[in-house]
Parts: C-alpha cells; structure tokens; sequence
C-alpha cells in the first residue's frame, strides 16, 4: 500500500519509488509532452531527474511528487513544489510544476494536484508566495496557472537556455497565500 503525502479525489501524491523509472522515462521520451523542453531525456537522464527530486525533497522538506491515479493505481507523472536551479529576478522562489502523461491531459488532473500542493504549500509549509514559469507559448500549462487562480507576473528570458533558443521566452505566473 502506497503512503500518500496528500490525496484529492482522483489522485495520491507521494515520494517516487523504483518502480516509477520505466512510465517516467516514456513520459520524457513523448514529444508531446516535452513540446516545451529543450529536447527529450533519455531513460538515464529520467532515473538521474528522480534521484535530484528526491535528494531536493530530502532537503527542502517538499518536492516533485510522483502521482498515482487512484481509480487504478497508475503512475502518470508528477506534481509538486521545487526550488529552481537558476538566478533571475524572481529567484530564490518555490516554483509549482507538473508533468503528466499525455493521455491524462485534459481532465482537470493537473489543475487538481496542483490545487492540493498550492494547500500544502499555504497552509502547512506556510510558504508565503509561490511561482509558475513556461515557455510564451505553452498555452497548456498557461491555462493551469490560471485555474489556479495566479497572476501573470511578466516574461523573462530562461538562463538556462542559449539566447538564440525558440524557447528561451517565458511568462511567469504568481500567487500569494495572503492574495489566494
């Protein structure tokens, strides 16, 4: 039996396990879902992200949790809070994510997750702003953001990315526990 650090209705969110690697891998490997990355990982890079989000869950006290749809105990993503890896104007910060299977978009699945983490995140961790970024054109991920009632807070140019990179171009979304 898997132990749950939160649960919505359709979904449990809880720390990754062995088991994860394969379904993660063929997640970053669909190039629908990485439409918005850099490139595709490869499984090796997939189980090296796991092993990074969980040593960042060690030490910060939350992380990118690995979600299971309850109704049949499947592994199709994860959502969570992280900490990003880059200096910019808005950083340091606690950065909301998601990655989900592509078969799983569109049913709210994101927005729910997400939904229980803005709550951890509020009103256990009591963190008192949290962030969202993505590429201009992700209108997906973009939608999420503002059903999670956030705030376009501006654009920025990921410095992660080389500046002649099609991605480069982000918008980044806020919201505020005193503000929610």
């Amino acid at each position: 039996m898997e132990t749950y650090i939160m649960k919505t209705k359709r979904l449990g969110l809880r720390r990754w396990n062995d088991a994860d690697l394969i379904p993660f891998s063929k997640i970053n490997q669909d190039p629908r879902v990485m439409e918005y990355f850099p490139k595709l990982l490869s499984q090796q890079e997939s189980e090296e992200m796991i092993k990074k989000i969980e040593e960042k869950t060690n030490e910060n006290g939350f992380g990118l949790y690995a979600v299971d749809l309850l109704s049949k105990k499947e592994f199709i993503g994860f959502i969570g809070l992280s900490r990003p890896n880059f200096e910019a104007s808005f950083t340091p910060c606690v950065e909301i994510g998601w990655r989900l299977a592509y078969q799983h978009w569109g049913k709210g699945l994101a927005t729910e997750g997400a939904q229980a983490c803005l709550a951890f995140a509020f009103n256990l961790l009591r963190i008192p702003e949290i962030v969202s970024f993505t590429a201009k054109e992700n209108q997906r991920s973009i939608k999420v953001m503002e059903k999670l009632n956030m705030k376009k807070a501006g654009e920025f140019m990921h410095p992660n990315l080389p500046e002649d990179h099609s991605l480069r171009k982000h918008v980044l979304y806020k919201i505020s526990r005193e503000g929610r």
